[in-house]
């Protein structure tokens, strides 16, 4: 693995079709796991300071609980107002029953 490959957490603790937070290296990142597979963004929305794992998720859409934007787990992606501007996703990788988040 590349030094940017940085160990989150087990897939054990990645709630199945949930989303919950998790240090990486001082970052505050939120996994989702979605029909089997797990994706990773920031954790703190773009639009005003809330934690999108405090938020609803539904499918691949995270709803942030503050003004109830919506971005997509698997890219980031801004979906609706009152977002402007997309979340950092990272790539996913799963060994030994670990999640190792690309912050590089």
């Amino acid at each position: 693995m590349s030094e940017t490959w940085m160990e989150a957490t087990s897939v054990d603790n990645v709630p199945a079709d949930d989303v919950a937070a998790f240090a990486v290296q001082g970052r505050d990142i939120a996994l989702y796991s979605v029909d089997g597979e797990i994706y990773a963004t920031d954790n703190i929305c773009t639009h005003g300071h809330a934690r999108l794992c405090d938020g609803f998720l539904d499918g691949h859409e995270i709803e942030c609980p503050l003004h109830q934007g919506k971005f997509d787990v698997r890219n980031g992606a801004a979906l609706c107002a009152p977002l402007t501007e997309n979340i950092r996703s990272y790539p996913v990788r799963i060994e030994g029953g670990k999640v190792f988040v690309d912050l590089g």
